[in-house]
């Protein structure tokens, strides 16, 4: 007998989830039996391949479209993917932008831009998302930073300090829903896909001990382990390549 996959039974959302690395997570989730909402800010296209690709796999799938700076519509995204699946056991937080934004010309509208959807969205997804989770016995919050949260970018100033906020953010969440929900964030250095700018890789190469970048498909298995690791709260999993481990004066 083929051992039980490890989220069956499980509802999880998926925010950014019709492309790039979200896409990735939410078939790795499929995959591993959970049946899961896609969320999408404008790529209704994608978001619903991805639908289709789940049901493949034998899950139920949905895709449900939020701006996420919008706390109505954050609670409206909530509420439509529990009255379409009755219950919700796992929320990921991995809809972000990366805007550059040096010192001197940052604006109070790219500052806004950074914050509003690397930070408050997470925030009022797990405030939105808490009374359901906790319902679930396994309730699992899982965040995405990223190493400019440790390091801190030059010329990206705001999205850096919009990743250092999910760290902490993590942490506070943590204590807050314990015992009924775990908080976890994961913390990428570069990963890299298929028509990505080739410079990207040669930096991180260049910077990063393992020399090469990440690869989605890591990224997955980390938000896996994290959802199955059940004395884990709390923490942030760096999956850089050791890239955090020289910080230098050109980050």
């Amino acid at each position: 007998m083929p051992d039980e996959k490890r989220l069956s039974g499980r509802v999880a959302l998926v925010t950014g989830a019709a492309k790039r690395i979200g896409r990735f997570v939410a078939l790795r989730l499929a995959a591993e039996g959970a049946d899961v909402a896609i969320h999408y800010g404008r790529s209704e296209a994608e978001a619903r391949d991805t639908v289709h690709e789940i049901e493949k796999l034998g899950q139920r799938a949905i895709a449900i479209s939020a701006d996420l700076t919008n706390v109505a519509q954050i609670q409206n995204l909530i509420d439509q993917a529990v009255s379409h699946f009755h219950r919700l056991d796992i929320l990921v937080n991995n809809a972000a932008n990366f805007l550059e934004a040096k010192f001197g010309s940052t604006t109070e509208q790219s500052w806004d831009a950074s914050l509003d959807t690397n930070l408050k969205a997470p925030f009022f997804c797990a405030q939105a998302a808490a009374p359901h989770l906790a319902k679930s016995g396994k309730g699992i919050i899982v965040n995405f930073a990223d190493i400019g949260g440790l390091l801190g970018w030059r010329e990206f100033l705001p999205h850096s300090v919009s990743k250092a906020g999910v760290i902490l953010m993590t942490r506070i969440l943590a204590k807050e829903l314990a015992p009924a929900v775990r908080v976890n964030a994961i913390a990428p250095g570069t990963i890299t896909m298929p028509g990505d700018p080739p410079e990207w890789q040669t930096d991180f190469i260049r910077r990063a001990p393992l020399r090469r970048t990440g690869r989605p498909d890591e990224i997955a298995d980390a938000v896996l382990f994290l959802i199955t690791a059940e004395f884990l709260t709390g923490q942030t999993l760096v999956l850089d390549g050791g890239r955090s481990l020289f910080p230098d004066l050109r980050t």
